[in-house]
């Protein structure tokens, strides 16, 4: 008797894919959600015994009150310590909880149009510098075309010269020149004055002179004796940010009071004049562009 055979079938799966939660989930708002509630925990936890006392509080009549005095007299002392209890719970929250910082002003130093330096100015520039050969020349053009760099671009005095004088009094001249032009338009528009300057924060990666360039301002605007300084340097982009949490933590401590971060970069002494495309592109794109983004912010405790 014959058998019928069936075709062979092949049974195919498709797994489900795991689902998306960084875009199903706004992550940032879920740590936004969890940090506020970690600041205003003791205060949440506060919410149902105030609740709970005030429903209680609206239930009393004329007659309760009345008991309650009279019970309270015979128990001063239990009074007396509830009492203490609750000044010094209250003085320790509010003396451990971390006050708020603000951002007062905000200044970005220009320099004036003599310094733009166009596209052309520059390859013109490293032409009759003549340590350039031809193929780092069309290197320094590609990159000036897709660093994002501008047709006004700034360049500090000493490399419009030709050649360039990358010495450390001219250094110190557009370290001068940035932060003084910066922190004379902060003053100006804020209309504060400098004495009540307590904490000041600089950063600069490049360039770290002695005297350092806090010393510099110090000097410069004669700030009080007892100000707070410090010199960020050789820490790269991130020193920015750590420069205002710095002052940030400092206001914590020093109440009432203003702090200034100055945040800038300095390129004189940092232009690389040879043919090694290694050393020549961060030379092109990276410093030309701080010296641009050269700031300065003011917070307030």
């Amino acid at each position: 008797m014959a058998t019928a055979s069936h075709p062979p079938s092949a049974t195919i799966q498709i797994e489900q894919p795991l689902p998306d939660f960084q875009a199903s989930v706004k992550l940032k708002y879920v740590k936004l959600g969890y940090h506020y509630l970690i600041t205003n925990l003791f205060t949440l936890s506060l919410l149902p015994l105030i609740v709970v006392t005030a429903v209680h509080v609206t239930q009393l009549n004329l007659e309760d009150v009345k008991n309650l005095y009279a019970h309270l007299q015979y128990h001063l002392f239990a009074v007396f310590a509830v009492t203490c209890t609750a000044v010094f719970g209250f003085t320790a929250y509010r003396t451990t909880r971390p006050t708020p910082v603000y951002l007062v002003d905000y200044s970005c130093y220009r320099p004036p149009d003599h310094l733009k330096v166009p596209y052309h100015v520059f390859m013109d520039h490293s032409k009759l510098h003549g340590a350039f050969n031809e193929s780092s020349l069309e290197f320094q053009r590609k990159i000036l075309e897709r660093s994002g760099l501008g047709e006004e671009t700034y360049l500090p005095a000493a490399l419009h010269a030709i050649p360039a004088v990358p010495s450390m009094a001219t250094a110190r001249e557009e370290a001068e020149e940035v932060m003084f032009g910066a922190l004379d338009n902060l003053f100006n528009s804020t209309k504060i004055n400098p004495k009540n300057i307590g904490i000041l924060v600089v950063n600069c990666s490049l360039f770290n002179p002695t005297p350092s360039l806090s010393s510099m301002i110090v000097h410069r605007y004669k700030l009080r004796g007892n100000i707070k300084t410090f010199n960020l340097s050789g820490m790269g982009c991130s020193a920015g940010v750590i420069a205002v949490d710095l002052a940030k933590d400092m206001l914590q401590v020093h109440r009432n009071t203003y702090a200034v971060v100055v945040s800038t970069e300095n390129i004189t002494q940092n232009w690389y004049f040879g043919n090694k495309k290694v050393n020549a592109d961060p030379k092109l794109s990276f410093p030309s562009r701080l010296r641009r983004r050269a700031f300065i912010k003011q917070v307030r405790r």
